[in-house]
């Protein structure tokens, strides 16, 4: 462990780069459950604004002294002044891998918001950090941690329905959570890697562990055929395309895919209050011109153990949630998971609820035997009851064992991510794309579990 500057040097000292709405996922249980085993010594990110904001609420919230703050500029000498042992990355996609390999070649740990980064290329310089530091990086797969998908993992692994072969996975966004993509810079592929990173990596994510395995071939196909102007404009519906951005504009009353920061005070406090240092606007049109990524796609995907899969996302549904059914030489599982309508910090108010009383359902269909409904217990805690099994395993000075697994170092970070920079290759060229000419991942390793 590195040397600490001040007398609390029994505590792990963490530092977060990128102030926006996933921050307090990773900044709250420091500053409150997991106090007298860690330190939060400093906050950085382009808002002076948004460190302000969360000086202020992390104060008056759990009483403790505000860290100190410093601007994208300073990151390297926020570590040097305050020596961090992990700097944990919630900043735009793009930008990931930057601060990652400034921090290893700092000497710190990393935790990195998922997705890991955004391109092979982005992950070898990732990798490379980490061979010459020594360090260590953890991806935050917390959808790994949801009752529902762990119960999934045990009993493939207990052998329930044989040896994987299939998998097919349909993920559902509606159009409040879908649609809010395409109001941010994920919208833009340069900056989020399109949704087949962004937010497919959780989806590949999950089949990997499930499976245990790891991607070898892939090859995708999509495109924007909803969001953007021209879309609009063919449905008829150019007037929704009339204004830029949906705060404070009068002619967006009546638009159900209006979004407006001054109704949430986090939204306000954290984007609308923050334009003017950050440059960032949280509420663009997304019936405007310049959107450059898909919001339908399918991917197939084949693994080195032989499995295969079949995977589908379609962010303009009525409805939210994901189904998947996992095929077998002994059985299948066929699960469901039925989401509300849901905004990291804050939601229009237009509302999109999850139907039905059992929102989550496994099924396992063993061959010759009739198929029976394995019960999934409710939890009233977020992603699944995911977040805060995941922050106890990060911040607990004596985290529980782990059967399953569930932490993700780079490796298996990159297993995921991989899947989505090959099916962007394939959108572009219509070949399929083998992982290995893009990037190494252990060459001869068969299983994710053989990964970091």
């Amino acid at each position: 462990m590195q040397s600490s500057p001040s007398s609390s040097s029994s505590k792990q000292r963490y530092a977060l780069v990128g102030t926006g709405g996933r921050a307090p996922m990773f900044l709250d249980p420091i500053a409150d459950t997991y106090r007298d085993s860690c330190e939060l010594v400093g906050l950085c990110d382009i808002s002076a604004t948004r460190l302000a904001w969360h000086q202020q609420r992390l104060a008056l919230a759990y009483g403790t002294t505000p860290p100190p703050a410093y601007a994208a500029a300073d990151f390297d000498r926020m570590i040097a002044e305050q020596k961090p042992d992990t700097v944990i990355v919630c900043t735009p996609d793009y930008t990931h891998h930057e601060y990652i390999v400034r921090a290893l070649d700092a000497g710190c740990d990393v935790i990195s918001e998922k997705p890991l980064t955004t391109s092979a290329d982005n992950y070898t310089a990732i990798s490379d950090a980490v061979r010459r530091s020594g360090r260590t990086v953890r991806t935050t797969f917390n959808y790994r941690w949801g009752i529902g998908a762990t119960t999934v993992r045990r009993l493939i692994a207990e052998g329930a329905i044989g040896k994987v072969k299939h998998v097919d996975f349909e993920y559902m966004l509606n159009t409040s959570h879908g649609a809010d993509y395409f109001r941010r810079w994920h919208s833009y592929k340069k900056y989020s890697g399109g949704l087949l990173v962004h937010k497919s990596t959780h989806h590949f994510d999950l089949v990997n562990w499930w499976i245990d395995a790891i991607p070898d071939t892939v090859f995708a196909m999509g495109d924007l055929v909803f969001y953007g102007k021209d879309n609009a404009v063919a449905r008829g519906q150019e007037a929704l395309t009339a204004y830029p951005r949906y705060t404070g504009e009068p002619k967006a009353a009546g638009d159900p895919f209006r979004f407006d920061l001054q109704r949430d005070p986090t939204l306000k406090a954290l984007y609308l209050d923050a334009e003017a240092d950050s440059g960032y606007l949280r509420d663009q049109n997304v019936f405007r011109e310049g959107i450059d990524i898909e919001d339908t796609m399918s991917v197939m995907v084949r693994y080195r153990t032989g499995a295969m899969l079949s995977y589908s996302l379609n962010a303009f549904c009525p409805c939210e949630g994901f189904r998947v059914s996992i095929t077998g030489d002994a059985g299948r599982i066929e699960y469901v998971e039925e989401h509300a309508s849901h905004i990291i910090t804050g939601d229009r108010d237009i509302k999109i609820e999850s139907h039905g009383d059992e929102p989550t359902r496994l099924t396992l269909h063993p061959l010759f035997e009739a198929p029976r409904r394995v019960p999934i217990p409710k939890v009233d805690a977020p992603h699944g009851g995911g977040d805060p099994l995941i922050q106890e395993q990060i911040f607990s000075a004596h985290p529980p064992a782990d059967p399953f697994r569930r932490g993700a170092g780079h490796e298996q970070g990159a297993a995921s991510l991989l899947i989505g920079a090959a099916a962007n290759r394939a959108l572009a060229t219509g070949q399929p794309v083998r992982i290995a000419d893009i990037a190494e991942l252990k060459s001869g390793a068969r299983h994710l579990s053989q990964l970091i």
